[in-house]
């Protein structure tokens, strides 16, 4: 079944579904492109990674006693007991959580000249930090390039991304086009807005690809089943009191147990 909102799914926002549906939103993206562009073009997907320590793993300390520890290995050569001297401090190394996240790259299938990249936009380059500084740098030097830019956020939290004199909305589709800079085409959605139908741009003189971004979501949602247990918690960042009663009016009825 599809999405029962008209536009994005503010539930699938939480934290816990996001990172699941930019892995298949991205790929259900390259299908309708490669088959409007194949075989001149190649849609080839990447991956962004970001490494930060895993929230709420802070470093810990312990302090035993100098001791002599006997390890369960049996006796060493000669029959003298194997024993380990410990550290006056134990420290514990917080965990690392590697994010990937993936992106199209759209290349001459002759020359190899990178044309397009196409980025959905996720917390993990929203949110303000070293990330956010690491894709914004990777941003101005596509911007900077021959190759065109299409960057799709579809998340309301974290501050949005340049231009600053962007129209209030929840969400956003920008277009840069490489001959056309520094204009671009900018698409502002509102929470209750069909997702639009948007042009990934190729080499003149050939015509655009389009992508429906709303057929796309419903495929994942079907696909994914996201139906059967999206509902149990609130959509992140909370929603207004009014546009939470326009949600709620919407959502399915629980699944039979």
């Amino acid at each position: 079944m599809p999405s029962p909102f008209p536009g994005m799914n503010p539930w699938i926002e939480q934290d816990d579904i996001w990172p699941d549906f930019h892995s298949a939103f991205i790929p259900a993206l390259r299908h309708r492109i490669a088959s409007q562009v194949l075989p001149k073009y190649m849609v080839l997907m990447e991956e962004n990674v970001y490494v930060h320590e895993e929230p709420g793993r802070p470093v810990r300390s312990i302090r035993p006693d100098l001791a002599a520890t006997r390890l369960d290995e049996g006796p060493a050569r000669g029959g003298a007991a194997l024993a380990e001297l410990e550290a006056p401090t134990r420290l514990e190394i917080p965990a690392e959580e590697i994010v990937r996240l993936p992106f199209l790259k759209i290349l001459d299938r002759q020359d190899r000249e990178l044309i397009a990249v196409v980025e959905l936009l996720s917390p993990a380059n929203k949110r303000r930090g070293n990330n956010r500084g690491g894709y914004l740098q990777k941003r101005r030097e596509i911007l900077g390039s021959a190759a065109n830019l299409v960057e799709i956020d579809l998340l309301r939290g974290h501050p949005p991304m340049p231009p600053t004199d962007r129209p209030p909305c929840a969400y956003s589709v920008l277009v840069s086009r490489a001959e056309r800079r520094p204009g671009v085409g900018f698409w502002p959605i509102g929470l209750r807005d069909r997702l639009p139908i948007i042009p990934i741009p190729l080499r003149a003189p050939d015509a655009d690809a389009r992508v429906d971004l709303q057929e796309a979501l419903n495929q994942v949602y079907d696909e994914a089943g996201y139906a059967y247990f999206l509902y149990h918690g609130l959509p992140e960042p909370p929603l207004s009191a009014e546009d939470e009663a326009w949600a709620r009016g919407l959502l399915p009825a629980p699944p039979a147990t």
